[in-house]
Parts: structure tokens; C-alpha cells; sequence
């Protein structure tokens, strides 16, 4: 028996061969019953409804059909498992219709195929996710805002290089963290606009012969527009790379911030203690509280940037039409990197909600370090008529000889400043000792600081309370588009219901 006899034997003789659907077929079944079965019976009963519009079915024929339609038992499909006895879930689907209608029911694909169907079913799965995805950025988000209100006076140290640069406060850095969200959930409307566009009547890519309505069935579907060219709306992708793209950025957004956290939970840092529901103890140390919430929260939102590079990776360089590689094999990741968003985005809430912060922790480290310095360089700009270059060499001459004589920022007296002033521009300065404690204190860097968008705690809670207007408007959008899908999905029942009591 030669090699491809040896094949043959083992993986059967007619399509599927057992491998295939191993590899293929079985999964993206799984995958279709769990996550596509909705959007195509919407699909389903919107073609029908547009089709019966159009006089391309009857009303008889109509009511046969939509019958069968609601006859149908999706619990017992979302729980069976793939037999090979047809090649896909579209196809199973219209087999059972088949057996209730009768071969009426082969006229629901008038007019439509599996190309435009399955990226419509697509476009339907990824609205309803990026909704769910959307809701917890902006719930966290919210959060955040409320966390930055609370410690818009909480001094700190701000980092460059992670090194201490200049006092600032949390809610100043909390709402660095809130503007990125921000940026990320207009990614997402943006995302969601151009994802949220029908292509039925595209049907293979040239459209059909028969008067079907594309603009009815994008109304029936609760689109907000139709993807026009008829190649286009199957061949184009664009529209799951930006959804995956906005993901991307916001899961890196996030770890980044997760980062942070996670060190300031460190007893050396000694800022956050993260709740007894999300850290885990040593098996061996009784003194461990291990924030491993915060760590699981970073390699999580790794996986969520890995899902979305797999997509990215699919996409590329592939042939623009009708492929598999957009398809059932890339969908998945899309998906998953959707769902782990909106569960990351839960769980960061949940943690930062009931962390407790050390404000007295941060305030030493502000109040007992360099940090402002800057200060005392532009102090003397303004007191001495300094260039800003000379003032700057000033201080960074006081801040070395203290640093070698192990004398805290509290502890530098004019003299000291005099003596690095003479050495830099041969004379002492103008500047006295009240003025000399001033831009050595923390709070007054921080106060000083009230430019549009700086640390001064009355500068932060106005920006504070233009992010909840914001918010607010998110919100409001987001409710739309829901209120918009949903009620499109209960109209297609109401219809057909009507058409069955008839």
C-alpha cells in the first residue's frame, strides 16, 4: 500500500477528510454555534422580510418560512457537536428549514450568499462585542475619574526615565491615564462607525439580478450605513483592523498604567495595598500579600495585544477578495481579544476601587527629595535676571554638593545657593531665604503649576469635571447605539411573530 493509499484509508475517501475537519471544520463550528447563530438567524429572518417587501416571496410562503424560523431549536444547536454530515452551521441551519418548510425554504437564498451573509454576521458579532468592550472602558474610566477627584491633592513624585524628575499630584497622573482612555474610546466610535455598515445584497461580489432592497435590509439589521461597492463589502478588512488597532492600543495603554501600579504596590515603594480579594499569599512566606491580580491584569493584557497582532498578521498581505484567511480562522482573535478587554477592564475597576493609597507615604517622598529642584532654577530666573541656562547650572551645582555633603533639600541655606551662584557668575544673588524655602517646597511647585493642564489641584478638578461632561456624552452614545441594535433585532421578531398570528 503506497503512501497516498495510507492517506486515503485513514482519512476517507469523500469530503471532509477527518484532518481537515479536525483542524478546520470542528473548530470554526464550535465557534460559529457560540458566537454567529444569533447574527444569522437575524440575518435569516430579515432576508425573509425584505424578500416578502420586495414580491419575491409570498405572504403565504413568507409566513411558511418564518414558522420555521421560530420552530427552531437553537439551544439544542449551541450544544451539539459537529457530525461532518454538512460542511458548516449556514448549511445546517438551511437543512433543518429545509425539513420544516419544505423546499420553499431554498428561496430564502435568493439573491444572497454565504460571502455577504457571513461578513455581515461578522460585522453584527464585532458591534455587539465592541458595545460590551466599550461599556467597561467607560465604566472604568468613570472610576478613574472619581479616583483622580479623591487624590487631586495627593502630592507626589512624577517620574522621567523612572527617576524622580518633578512633584506632582495623583489626580494629575490619574488623569494622564483618563485622557488616554479617552483617546481610545473615540478610536472605538470611530471603529464602531466603519464596522457598523451592512453588505447584504453584495451576495458573492456582484450583487444579484433579482430587485432585492440592500438599503432595506441595512435598516432591518440596525446598520448605520451600507458598504456601497458590492466587491468592497466583501473583499475589505479595514474594518476588523481598525476594531483590533483601537483594542490593541488601549490593552497597551492599560499595561502600561498596570505597570506602575504594580510597583507602587512594592513595600519599597510603598504606595498602594492592594484589597484582600485580589492579592494571593506565599505557599512557604507567611508575611507575602503578592498583588498578583495586577500581574495577571499585564500578562492578560499581553494575550489581548498578541489576539489582535494575530489578526493583523492574518490580514497581511493577503489576496483583496473573498479569503478564508478574513474569515472563520482570523475571527476568533478578534473576538478574544474583545471579551479579555472587557474583563481586564472590569477587574482594574474592581482592584483601583478598593486599593488604599499612602498619601503621607507620598508626600515624604515629594517633600524629601530634589524634585523641585526646577523651581529653585526658575526662581532665580525671575528673582536675579538669570538666563534660564545660568540658573539651571546654579541648581544643579547646589543639588551636587548637597547630594556629596548628604544634606536634605530642607536643609540648604542661601549660603550654599551663593556659594554655587559665585562659582557660576562670580556674585551673589538677589534672592533671600523666604523665597529660597518657597521653590524648595512641594505643595508651591505644584501650585505654581496652574497652566491649562498642569498639577495645581484646582487645574485638575477642572479638568476633572470636563472629562465627566465628556463622559457623559460617551455614554450617551454608547446608549444610542445599543437602544439602535437591540431595538432592530426585536423588530425583526415583532414582524415575523405578526406574520405566524396572522
Amino acid at each position: 500500500m503506497n503512501h497516498s493509499d495510507q492517506i486515503f484509508q485513514k482519512e476517507g475517501y469523500t469530503f471532509p477528510g477527518k484532518t481537515y475537519t479536525e483542524v478546520v471544520l470542528q473548530p470554526s463550528y464550535d465557534n460559529a454555534k457560540l458566537h454567529l447563530l444569533d447574527p444569522m438567524m437575524a440575518i435569516n429572518k430579515a432576508q425573509l422580510i425584505m424578500l416578502h417587501e420586495r414580491h419575491l416571496i409570498s405572504f403565504e410562503e413568507g409566513k411558511q418560512i418564518a414558522e420555521a424560523l421560530r420552530s427552531l431549536d437553537l439551544h439544542s444547536i449551541r450544544t451539539s457537536h459537529y457530525t461532518a454530515e454538512v460542511e458548516d452551521l449556514f448549511f445546517q441551519i438551511e437543512g433543518e428549514l429545509l425539513q420544516k418548510a419544505g423546499d420553499i425554504a431554498g428561496n430564502l437564498h435568493i439573491a444572497r450568499s454565504r460571502n455577504d451573509m457571513c461578513i455581515t454576521m461578522f460585522r453584527l458579532t464585532l458591534r455587539q462585542k465592541m458595545q460590551i468592550a466599550i461599556s467597561s472602558i467607560l465604566s472604568l474610566k468613570e472610576l478613574l475619574l472619581h479616583f483622580a477627584q479623591e487624590h487631586a491633592d495627593t502630592l507626589m513624585i512624577g517620574y522621567t526615565h523612572t527617576q524622580q524628575a518633578q512633584p506632582t499630584t495623583l489626580g494629575h497622573y490619574i488623569m494622564a491615564v483618563v485622557d488616554s482612555l479617552n483617546r481610545d474610546i473615540q478610536r472605538f466610535m470611530l471603529a464602531y462607525k466603519h464596522c457598523n455598515q451592512s453588505p447584504m445584497g453584495a451576495a458573492a461580489f456582484t450583487t444579484s439580478g433579482f430587485p432585492i432592497n440592500r438599503e432595506r435590509m441595512m435598516e432591518l439589521l440596525g446598520f448605520d450605513g451600507l458598504v456601497e461597492n458590492s466587491y468592497d463589502a466583501i473583499a475589505g478588512a479595514d474594518y476588523i483592523a481598525e476594531v483590533m488597532t483601537a483594542t490593541q492600543i488601549t490593552a497597551i495603554t492599560l499595561g502600561r498604567f498596570v505597570q506602575d501600579l504594580l510597583v507602587w504596590s512594592t513595600q519599597e515603594f510603598g504606595v498602594l495595598t492592594v484589597a484582600d480579594p485580589y492579592v494571593q499569599i506565599s505557599s512557604i512566606m507567611p508575611q507575602k500579600r503578592n498583588p498578583v491580580s495586577f500581574e495577571h491584569i499585564r500578562s492578560l493584557l499581553s494575550s489581548c495585544v498578541g489576539n489582535t497582532k494575530t489578526v493583523l498578521t492574518m490580514l497581511h498581505n493577503t489576496p483583496f477578495g473573498d479569503i478564508v484567511d478574513t474569515e472563520d480562522d482570523m475571527q476568533p482573535y478578534a473576538w478574544r481579544s474583545l471579551e479579555l478587554l472587557d474583563k481586564l477592564c472590569r477587574l482594574i475597576g474592581c482592584v483601583i476601587g478598593t486599593v488604599k493609597v499612602n498619601k503621607e507615604n507620598l508626600r515624604k517622598r515629594a517633600a524629601f527629595s530634589f524634585a523641585t529642584i526646577t523651581e529653585l532654577a526658575d526662581t532665580l530666573v525671575r528673582t536675579d535676571k538669570l538666563s534660564f541656562r545660568k540658573a539651571h547650572h546654579i541648581a544643579s551645582i547646589v543639588v551636587k554638593n548637597a547630594i556629596t555633603q548628604h544634606i536634605s533639600p530642607y536643609q540648604i541655606t542661601l549660603s550654599h545657593v551663593n556659594k554655587a551662584a559665585v562659582e557660576v557668575i562670580g556674585k551673589p544673588l538677589l534672592l533671600d531665604e523666604a523665597k529660597l524655602r518657597q521653590s524648595l517646597d512641594a505643595d508651591y511647585f505644584v501650585h505654581v503649576r496652574s497652566l491649562p493642564g498642569g498639577p495645581n489641584p484646582d487645574e485638575v478638578k477642572r479638568m476633572i469635571a470636563n472629562r465627566m461632561s465628556q463622559h457623559s456624552r460617551h455614554q450617551s452614545w454608547l446608549e444610542d447605539a445599543k437602544t439602535k441594535s437591540e431595538k432592530s433585532l426585536q423588530q425583526l421578531d415583532s414582524i415575523l411573530k405578526a406574520w405566524c398570528d396572522h
